[in-house]
């Protein structure tokens, strides 16, 4: 399971979000998704704990919770979607199919 965490400030790093959620269990990783446009940090991230239990307690603690003067939004993540592979649309040929 993975802990989603939104609504953070932009000058948050990967250590200040594990020390947070150092406090309610074990963190194996904090991830903070790099805006590829702007090279900052876009707002949220991704934190996994050791346990069920510890990610349960420290979402319970934390969700609405203020934290560097933002209101934190923290839930269980959902998985991916998968959004499709690049593909073209159409006929894909690049000749013409009259007859």
């Amino acid at each position: 399971m993975s802990i989603y965490v939104g609504n953070l400030s932009y000058q948050v790093g990967e250590e200040d979000l594990k020390q947070v959620f150092a406090e309610y269990g074990t963190v194996k990783k904090a991830q903070l998704p790099i805006d590829r446009e702007t090279g900052r940090v876009r707002g949220f991230g991704f934190v996994e704990m050791s346990s069920d239990e510890e990610e349960e307690a420290a979402i319970a603690a934390l969700d609405g919770s203020e934290w560097m003067g933002r209101s934190l939004k923290v839930n269980k993540a959902k998985p991916r979607e998968d959004r499709g592979g690049g593909g073209r649309g159409g006929d894909g040929g690049g000749y013409s199919r009259r007859y």
